[in-house]
């Protein structure tokens, strides 16, 4: 099977229920970006910290998870889904890891190692990708598993915490902005 078809030469894509949409359709948006955060963490991997790769690993899962979910206006009930216990893992990862760090005391500079930076610039284009998922949600209304958003959200605060590990354990210590 060639990986080329020509369907799209008219700027139009099939979502998963084979309704046509232009690929400037909030949810081509939304999962598209999600695809973008998924392959950037892709240059992350491996980062030589085990559990780091590993968590790394099940989030890039997780988002094909995502990406399916938004591609998917009505799913089957066997159809994969971001569901409670994806966003739980996440928030499981957070709480692990910031036992480990020092709090917060104001912002930090997205800078640090090479890893920790890439997590970091993850981290926005999480963002991104929750922006663009908030818009799908709000142009389809009931169409749109809040789920999948709310597993964006926590997601870019995941990335946050792994950048800030990441880059404790190389020994970067965090720059505060200079206002």
């Amino acid at each position: 099977m060639p990986i080329y078809t020509g369907r799209g030469d008219d700027g139009g894509t099939d979502l998963r229920d084979m309704t046509r949409v232009s690929k400037t359709h909030p949810r081509i948006e939304a999962y598209g970006t999600v695809d973008e955060l998924n392959a950037l963490i892709g240059t992350i991997r491996p980062t030589g910290e085990s559990d780091i790769d590993e968590q790394l690993a099940t989030i890039q899962n997780h988002l094909h998870i995502v990406q399916a979910d938004f591609a998917n206006p009505d799913p089957d009930p066997d159809d994969p889904v971001i569901e409670p216990q994806h966003i739980e893992t996440i928030e499981n990862w957070i709480d692990d890891h910031d036992e480990s760090l020092e709090p917060l005391t104001s912002f930090i500079l997205p800078t640090g190692s090479a890893h920790g930076a890439k997590l970091h610039h993850a981290r926005a284009v999480c963002r991104r990708a929750e922006r663009r998922a908030v818009d799908l949600a709000e142009t389809e209304p009931g169409s749109t598993n809040v789920e999948a958003v709310q597993y964006l959200n926590r997601l870019s605060d995941g990335l946050f915490t792994l950048a800030r590990v990441v880059n404790q354990r190389a020994g970067k210590l965090e720059e505060t902005p200079s206002y």
